[in-house]
């Protein structure tokens, strides 16, 4: 079988996307995921996502981390955004389900403003915070995260026992000036440091647009720049939560699976 298959990124996270509205994708062959995802044998991405026809909905995006398993992905949704206008499926605004429920976003330039899933409350995590923004994100300050050891300590906490058994995201923060913050992240499912993690910069902007008293921050990751706008409730939860920034098609192919 022959498959037409398109690569975008968003602030350097990675995504195989397919238009999969004729349902033909075999979504439950696993190890063809892992294979198109993977480096040296495949297309190469962090994950794989199919636009597929759901009812009340412009489009479903089904998504995949290079692994197989599956969570939301704020940087693929962001381009499952971009591809669906592409597509001609969605024009400037859309309403699309993913795995964590509806979204709304809204296509701006070269840009996708996603709206987020509300979080509900920020938890203590030791000296730490966790935060769920559709997927789990442990959010850790740290003073210099670019010569921070990402890998090794986002390994020592995402298989922690506290997180078992599904594990956790990992991001490091160091806060910069003018309510800015550099963010590195190790993603569960991917099994390493990603350029960017679209659901954990929207943690790490929560965790520190609460501690700063901020509604906006910007952020930076190896991959590019993006930002997060939010409403904090009386009950300290957010809504209104904005994951803002870039989204580009790479280029377009066939792969004989």
């Amino acid at each position: 079988m022959e498959i037409s298959f398109y690569k975008y990124q968003g602030t350097g996270n990675d995504f195989v996307m397919i238009d999969d509205r004729s349902n033909a994708f075999p979504e439950k062959n696993l190890p063809l995921i892992q294979n198109l995802c993977h480096r040296k044998f495949g297309i190469g991405s962090d994950g794989l996502i199919l636009i597929r026809n759901k009812v009340g909905f412009d489009f479903e995006m089904i998504y995949f981390n290079a692994d197989g398993s599956q969570s939301m992905c704020g940087n693929g949704a962001r381009c499952a955004v971009a591809f669906s206008k592409f597509l001609g499926i969605i024009g400037i605004n859309t309403n699309f389900y993913a795995i964590d429920g509806a979204h709304e976003a809204k296509v701006v330039g070269n840009e996708v403003e996603l709206g987020m899933s509300p979080v509900l409350n920020l938890e203590n995590a030791g000296h730490d915070f966790f935060v769920d923004t559709g997927s789990p994100h442990h959010v850790r300050f740290v003073e210099n995260v670019l010569e921070y050891p990402v890998f090794e300590e986002g390994t020592k906490i995402r298989y922690n026992d506290n997180y078992a058994p599904k594990g956790t995201n990992v991001n490091f923060v160091t806060p910069l000036t003018n309510g800015e913050i550099q963010v590195r992240t190790y993603e569960r499912g991917v099994e390493d440091e990603t350029l960017s993690c679209g659901t954990g910069v929207t943690a790490c902007a929560i965790v520190y647009g609460n501690q700063k008293g901020l509604n906006e921050v910007k952020i930076k990751t190896l991959g590019g720049n993006l930002k997060v706008r939010f409403t904090e409730n009386p009950d300290g939860s957010f809504h209104r939560i904005k994951l803002i920034g870039p989204a580009e098609q790479v280029f377009e192919g066939r792969i004989e699976v």
